[in-house]
């Protein structure tokens, strides 16, 4: 079994934060240090802790993170201007909680995802 993580405490409303959509399968809630106006995180109730780790079982709870994203984006505002969905895996890829989470970005251009270095 994985380890707890402060997502689960969230989940659970163990510790407060701003929760914006829960259902049996996900939780969306505004990450406490936006990188853009519309930073909204969505994670799986079930805690699954990298990408590496995901099965069959858990496409349900996948596909509903995605299509939470676009009514999110909807209510937002941001979905017609458009917006980034962002999923880390490990410690290269910039994945700082071990618990998977969509980043949902919005309400301002963006820019490119990455700078070229080679």
């Amino acid at each position: 079994m994985a380890e707890e993580t402060i997502f689960s405490k969230i989940i659970r409303r163990e510790i407060p934060s701003d929760i914006v959509w829960q259902d049996e399968l996900v939780t969306a809630f505004r990450d406490i240090s936006p990188q853009a106006p519309t930073h909204i995180l969505i994670v799986p109730n079930l805690l699954i802790p990298t990408l590496n780790d995901v099965s069959e079982a858990h496409e349900q709870a996948l596909g509903r993170m995605l299509t939470v994203a676009a009514k999110l984006a909807a209510q937002e505002g941001i979905a017609e201007d458009g917006y980034r969905v962002i999923m880390n895996c490990n410690r290269h890829g910039g994945q700082e909680v071990y618990h998977i989470h969509l980043h949902l970005l919005g309400g301002r251009a963006l820019g490119p995802m990455l700078t070229h270095k080679g």
